[in-house]
């Protein structure tokens, strides 16, 4: 009797559940024996030892620390990391047997890494190149845990601060630069607006000066109507226009002028503007 309970208090004892998220690796007396994949499995207590393993994606912070830029100034930089064991058999064992506590592992390489990356950069171009950070960080990740069965899945600059009197000093030339941009675009937008105005009295001096030239060109016109008509009624008779003339701008100025009747220049007038005169009766 007491060895039946014996042996149900050992089989319990041995009975392991692999959840999903997780991979088990079973030794026997200290040695690899097999692989332990999600369900039900049943171990010789004592004898055998199983090991589980997360498989799922898991993140670690490396912590802050103070880092010496190329340009000695002190910067306080953190960083957190992505990774996950891969599910096959050879990966878990793996992150077994080819490191010792691969989380702490992966904290320290990711400092080290952090301090010979930026200690090559100034603060400026520090903060300015987090995504090249980020990506050499992640190289140099995947490339020295790839014997360990692990994913880095990708990584993160949480911050890099520099020391309270530099981030006031910077700030002071951000405002600076700001006000310089601004002051910038309102010159900008004046000098624009000048434009339009100078564009426009450009417009309306042109305008004028169309006009200008039009009205020139009327006045030519008239005076060469003017030409003709002299040459064709007073050709051969140059001291009657000259009279015409005289009594064209005596009469612009309301000038009565007293003209004999019989006079040849009466007969022109009449001619000119279709009338007749009348001569005197015969006494």
């Amino acid at each position: 009797m007491y060895s039946t309970i014996a042996v149900v208090f050992l089989s319990l004892l041995g009975i392991r559940i692999v959840r999903p998220t997780h991979r088990g690796l079973i030794e026997r007396l200290g040695k690899y024996h097999n692989f332990a994949y999600p369900g039900f499995h049943w171990i010789i207590p004592i004898i055998d030892r199983l090991y589980m393993v997360n498989v799922t994606e898991q993140m670690v912070d490396a912590e802050p620390q103070e880092i010496i830029t190329n340009d000695n100034l002190n910067a306080r930089v953190d960083a957190q990391v992505y990774f996950r064991v891969k599910s096959d058999e050879e990966s878990v064992k793996g992150s077994i047997y080819n490191v010792n506590n691969y989380k702490s592992q992966i904290v320290n390489l990711a400092r080290t890494t952090l301090r010979n990356i930026i200690g090559t950069l100034t603060l400026k171009s520090a903060n300015s190149e987090r995504g090249k950070i980020n990506a050499e960080l992640y190289k140099t990740l995947h490339n020295e845990t790839q014997s360990w069965g692990i994913e880095i899945v990708r990584t993160e600059l949480k911050e890099i601060d520099p020391p309270k009197d530099v981030q006031e000093t910077m700030n002071k030339v951000v405002k600076a630069e700001n006000e310089k941009i601004a002051a910038i675009d309102s010159a900008t937008a004046a000098e624009t607006v000048a434009d339009g105005i100078k564009r426009a009295k450009i417009k309306e001096a042109e305008g004028f000066k169309q006009s200008k030239i039009l009205h020139a060109e009327g006045e030519a016109e008239a005076i060469k109507l003017v030409n003709e008509a002299a040459d064709k009624y007073f050709i051969g008779n140059a001291q009657l226009l000259r009279k015409l003339e005289a009594l064209e701008v005596s009469l612009g100025d309301n000038t009565k002028i007293v003209i004999p009747t019989g006079t040849e220049l009466v007969n022109i007038i009449g001619e000119m503007a279709g009338v007749v005169p009348l001569n005197k009766k015969q006494k």
